[in-house]
């Protein structure tokens, strides 16, 4: 007698909830059109174009001499710890301990862990749009639902309490925050980061605060949601040296919470990559210990860059952009330019700048919006002058 056939789902549901993220299909993309010999300029890539400043280098080639290469705790050694709180203490006046503090492979694991220990099925969590591309698909990978806030673009994408009160519902688990943010360069107003992180901790909500991109304020305000002490309990500050100190593909990041949930963010990590890799700790340590002028170097660089993009950008008529105050994105509306050329969407503008103008962006669907596209001026002022004026003339033709 012939047995029934079983049809055996492939994948589960919830990787096939999430997409992958939209900035590395930009990557994979372009790289195809290199290789085939295209002369691109690269907008996309969310990374400095600085190298590791040496005495960093140097402490992770010392690592490798001494045969520091066997596993550490989970969570990173006790140095690396007591390394990232003191750091954090003496730049914003948090006051964390290493019990209170993870390391990860870098900090998109670090936020990864911290919503997936605090965020079931059906939970909310609050999202403010635009928002980084992983935000979302996190969420909703581990069973949350997002609520979506629409930051003021009239306003420099400003995000206030009220805005976020007005979402808040039974259901309300976490609120995600980015200042400086990724795409749109906002900073947040101190006041405004103070009132939310405030409303949250009254609400015994908890506020995961993303802040790779805390030392490149351009504001000379420049503020971490950890310094308010007195609401530490409902906070997760979700940092990483990847930016700061140009260490992209190093991939250390770190996560500052209360202890229980550090203690259960290092369960899960213990089941995954468990701990950093072990020279890139001792390299971590040095640069969170050793000298910081590389940090006032690369943001002077960026501030150039910042009002040259800017510049460019407010030139080509029929382009709206707001003036980031921070990390290294413009992210200019460009909606005038639909119904021209067949263009409906920002993603129609990502791909024909892509492959007529030769210039790589990332469209704003990734982020929320269908109206922006996320240029990232972490280049060389030659580069980005080339990319603003093939952009001059892509848009002047459409």
């Amino acid at each position: 007698m012939p047995t029934a056939e079983v049809k055996v789902k492939l994948l589960s549901d919830r990787i096939e909830r999430i997409q992958i993220s939209a900035t590395m299909a930009v990557v994979m993309e372009a790289a195809k059109l290199r290789e085939q010999g295209a002369d691109l300029v690269d907008f996309g890539a969310g990374e400095p174009h600085f190298s590791t400043p040496e005495h960093i280098k140097e402490a992770a080639i010392a690592a490798i001499r001494a045969n520091f290469s066997k596993y550490t705790p989970v969570a990173g050694t006790s140095e690396l710890r007591r390394a990232i709180v003191e750091r954090h203490a003496a730049d914003f006046g948090s006051a964390y301990k290493p019990a209170e503090c993870i390391a990860s492979t870098g900090g998109k694991l670090a936020l990864f862990n911290a919503i997936q220990v605090l965020v079931d099925h059906g939970d909310e969590v609050i999202l403010p749009v635009p928002y980084w591309v992983s935000f979302k698909d996190i969420i909703e990978y581990a069973g949350g639902r997002c609520v979506y806030v629409e930051a003021d673009e009239s306003n420099g994408f400003a995000l206030t309490a009220e805005m976020i009160e007005r979402a808040i519902t039974s259901r309300t688990k976490a609120i995600i925050l980015n200042s400086p943010s990724n795409p749109s360069g906002a900073v947040m107003k101190p006041a405004d980061l103070e009132g939310i992180v405030r409303l949250a901790h009254e609400r015994g909500i908890y506020v995961i605060s993303d802040e790779c991109y805390v030392y490149l304020n351009f504001t000379g305000e420049r503020g971490s949601a950890g310094s308010l002490t007195d609401c530490k309990e409902h906070l997760v500050i979700v940092g990483s040296l990847s930016k700061t100190y140009a260490m992209t593909g190093w991939r250390l990041g770190y996560a500052l919470a209360p202890a229980p949930i550090v203690t259960a963010m290092i369960k899960l990590q213990s089941q995954s990559t468990s701990n950093p890799t072990s020279l890139v700790q001792k390299a971590a340590v040095e640069a969170l210990r050793g000298p910081q002028h590389c940090i006032g170097e690369m943001k002077t660089d960026y501030i150039k860059l910042r009002d040259k993009v800017i510049s460019g950008l407010r030139a080509i008529p029929g382009i709206r952009c707001s003036k980031p105050e921070g990390a290294f994105y413009a992210y200019p509306n460009i909606s005038a330019f639909f119904g021209r050329g067949g263009l409906k969407a920002a993603a129609d503008v990502a791909h024909r700048l892509l492959h007529e103008a030769h210039v790589v962006t990332v469209p704003g669907e990734g982020f929320g919006t269908r109206e922006h596209i996320r240029i990232s001026y972490a280049t060389s002022h030659g580069e980005l002058e080339r990319g603003l004026e093939r952009m001059k003339k892509f848009f002047a033709a459409v």
